[in-house]
């Protein structure tokens, strides 16, 4: 479907269909507060779409085709809309334009001089929140989107008057390529999405086209030290765009070393830039995976012209999104609660090298596999990434989109883990968990809820006993 661009200086009528979720809601609040006629419909009532009703948005509950009213310029659709959905074939017959979610979003950063994009298999919604805090610190007004809620800007969308934008860039269904960001960010790439995306080639492919949408005399910002440098520098080679590279290696621009972690794991390093020694950061997230990504954010903003004090002062008020290493609670015994939504075994890892480094006693791992696909693709690498724990209590897989397969279940995980001498179990529910982890951990020890599920109501129920 070719777009059709919205003239942002004539505001027209925009139809959102799935106005209510995390990013739709963002984009209908940037587009109503720039004087655009923003109406909308979803499957539900949520708290995103009380929101947007309270500032006077119209938003239709369920998504019939008389929706869809004449008057109505452009219609914008997340890719969770079926192609036999009622509205949607409403408006294709009355040849009012289309749009997906992405494709507003690349058309809105043409309208800001300096927008970043971050993107990269893990640490997008961290990284973002670390640029956010940074140019709230500068105090230059930016505008946000990013994929969590944070709490420095009450929500996950922050509407500024400045030429500053800053987005969380998904590699999912390539919905990234709609994007012209003037500094693009690519932490790292990984196998993920594999409902989607055929192999690791073919993401690797994905991120170094999305690095060729960069504006001219932008810049791409990416990890040196992964083995991929080299596909995007070629991809990029002859066109207007600067290449700066982070990462602990020596031949990167931008430098962490000295990496510490204190008892809550929160890492403290000397930032080097083009070799010379710059001073010491500190951060308030977790892990040495985000002391790397942190450097991402210092190249950014430097980048569109932050000084160095406002970039230490931001990193160091940025704390991690909820669900990323976050400490819920203490039980009788001093038994921690912490809970994290790593999913994909990159992640996994990185959490409990943290935990294994902070923990007194033994480290209990409640996980929650997210999607069959993934569980069946990653199946080695989740018990390799799970077997740093002490104890792994498996729950059932968390479906999310896909339909139930026979083939692949927790139990495939825990054998695995057995085998590697772990003391795994499957427990299938979340009444089994809670009642294995009562009955058998010891005073001291720490238990992690972990996936992208809703595994923490282990952790939540534990605490409230």
């Amino acid at each position: 479907m070719g777009t059709m661009g919205i003239d942002f200086k004539k505001p027209s009528s925009v139809y959102f269909m799935g106005i209510g979720g995390i990013s739709m809601s963002g984009l209908a609040e940037i587009l109503h507060q720039a004087g655009f006629k923003v109406s909308g419909s979803d499957m539900q009532e949520n708290t995103s779409v009380k929101k947007l009703e309270e500032m006077g948005i119209h938003v239709n509950i369920g998504q019939v085709a008389s929706n869809i009213t004449p008057g109505i310029d452009y219609v914008v659709y997340t890719a969770a809309i079926h192609p036999d959905n009622e509205e949607f074939l409403a408006a294709k017959e009355a040849g009012i334009p289309l749009m997906t979610r992405a494709e507003l979003l690349g058309q809105l950063m043409d309208q800001y001089k300096y927008s970043i994009a971050v993107a990269g298999t893990h640490g997008k919604t961290t990284t973002t929140s670390m640029m956010t805090h940074i140019l709230l610190e500068a105090a230059v007004d930016p505008t946000i989107s990013i994929g969590g809620m944070l709490d420095a800007i009450q929500g996950n969308i922050r509407v500024g008057k400045s030429d500053y934008f800053v987005t969380e860039a998904c590699e999912y269904t390539n919905s990234y390529h709609s994007f012209k960001p003037f500094a693009s960010i690519i932490l790292n790439i990984d196998n993920d999405h594999l409902d989607f995306f055929k192999n690791l080639d073919n993401i690797v492919e994905s991120f170094a086209t999305f690095a060729t949408k960069t504006r001219e005399g932008g810049a791409v910002i990416v990890n040196g030290d992964m083995p991929y440098l080299d596909k995007i520098r070629e991809q990029i080679s002859g066109m207007n765009i600067n290449l700066i590279t982070f990462g602990t290696g020596e031949a990167n621009d931008y430098r962490a070393t000295d990496i510490k972690l204190n008892t809550l794991g929160q890492p403290t390093y000397t930032f080097i830039r083009h070799g010379e020694a710059v001073g010491e950061i500190s951060l308030s997230v977790t892990g040495k995976h985000n002391a790397v990504n942190s450097l991402s954010a210092i190249a950014a903003s430097e980048y569109v012209g932050i000084g160095f004090d406002a970039i230490k002062e931001g990193l160091s008020l940025c704390h991690s999104a909820d669900r990323r290493f976050q400490y819920k609670g203490t039980l009788e015994g001093n038994v921690k609660v912490i809970d994290d939504y790593a999913h994909h075994p990159t992640e996994i890892a990185a959490s409990l090298a943290v935990a294994n480094s902070v923990k007194e006693g033994e480290l209990w791992v409640a996980f929650q596999p997210h999607t069959y696909s993934r569980t069946k693709a990653l199946l080695p690498q989740f018990a390799e990434a799970l077997s740093s724990a002490d104890h792994v209590l498996l729950a059932d897989i968390y479906a999310a989109r896909e339909p139930f397969d026979e083939t692949i279940s927790s139990k495939n995980i825990a054998e695995l883990l057995n085998e590697k001498g772990c003391d795994a179990v499957y427990l299938g529910s979340f009444e089994n968990i809670e009642k294995y982890f009562s009955e058998n951990h010891k005073n001291n020890d720490m238990l992690i809820t972990m996936g992208a599920g809703n595994i923490d109501s282990v952790g939540t129920n534990l605490l409230s006993k």
